[in-house]
């Protein structure tokens, strides 16, 4: 098991960067998938990043370009990297875990291991 936290949100403007922190526990943390998941009120969660214990990594359209996700295993962590920020972008993001084999995890119920979330807002 693993637990998730958060960290890096915060108010920004129309094209600034930001790099979002997702801190795990657990001493095994190397053999999990991680994906980045953001949520506006109303909505579903949608994944936005995700890379694999093996690094290999996906985005979403919405970011391909702007965004970027990596590891550091040695310090148990999954960094998302933000940027090209746009208002679209203000949502809560959530980092989540799971050990399956593949690829193409979308759907936040694939994900058994969340973290309590971290508000982006960007102002026009």
């Amino acid at each position: 098991q693993v637990q998730l936290v958060e960290s890096g949100g915060g108010l920004v403007q129309n094209g600034d960067s930001l790099r979002l922190s997702c801190l795990a526990s657990g001493r095994t943390f190397s053999s999990y998938n991680v994906g980045w998941f953001r949520q506006i009120p109303g909505k579903a969660r949608q994944l936005v990043a995700r890379i694999t214990w093996s690094s290999t990594a996906i985005f979403a359209d919405a970011v391909k370009g702007r965004f970027t996700i990596s590891r550091d295993n040695a310090k148990n962590m999954v960094y998302l990297q933000m940027n090209s920020l746009k208002p679209e972008d203000t949502a809560l993001y959530y980092c989540a875990a799971d050990q399956t084999p593949y690829l193409h995890l979308w759907q936040e119920t694939e994900y058994p291991y969340w973290g309590q979330g971290t508000q982006v807002t960007v102002s026009s």
